[in-house]
């Protein structure tokens, strides 16, 4: 997860490495267990004997599968392959399944760092991380970062940091 070491500048370490928050998969956990169970009460309900009972049990599990994989695969999968690595001289984003996309904003760049929070938000932990920048890829917006609070007082010491000279985090 994050940037691989042969990929930092010379002096770079990584400060911090995350996923988006857990709170993410709730949807796609709810869908394989709602899933789940229409399959078994459609096989409960679907007359044996009958010619047509062995089509219709393919065509359900068919049905159940394809949306198994577009409710919760390819979501798991988003969440999977989305990472957030803060270094002591930027800030990456990296997602993508199939075509990997990666932003990477130079703490130099940063003007300022802020964070908006929710009720459940703030019970869970997480929130949404606005940082502002005077780089091409402008102002980032984050949903769902775990451990905001401590994400954001980590981002904000590597951007004094950086402005004051002291590009190595110590």
């Amino acid at each position: 997860m994050g940037i691989p070491e042969h990929h930092l500048t010379e002096g770079e370490r990584v400060v911090h490495s995350f996923h988006p928050h857990w709170k993410r998969l709730v949807r796609p956990v709810l869908a394989v267990v709602i899933l789940l169970a229409a399959l078994v009460t459609a096989f409960l309900l679907i007359p044996g004997g009958e010619p047509y009972t062995g089509y219709a049990r393919i065509a359900v599990t068919a049905v159940v599968v394809i949306l198994l994989v577009w409710w919760a695969l390819v979501p798991y999968l988003r969440w999977v392959t989305t990472s957030y690595t803060l270094t002591t001289h930027r800030f990456s984003i990296s997602t993508g399944i199939l075509n990997k996309s990666q932003d990477d904003i130079p703490l130099a760049k940063v003007s300022s760092v802020s964070s908006d929070q929710r009720l459940l938000e703030r019970i869970l932990g997480c929130g949404t991380l606005v940082v502002e920048s005077a780089s091409d890829t402008g102002d980032l917006r984050l949903t769902d970062v775990p451990r905001i609070q401590l994400v954001r007082s980590e981002l904000f010491r590597l951007v004094e940091d950086a402005a004051d000279g002291q590009v190595d985090g110590r």
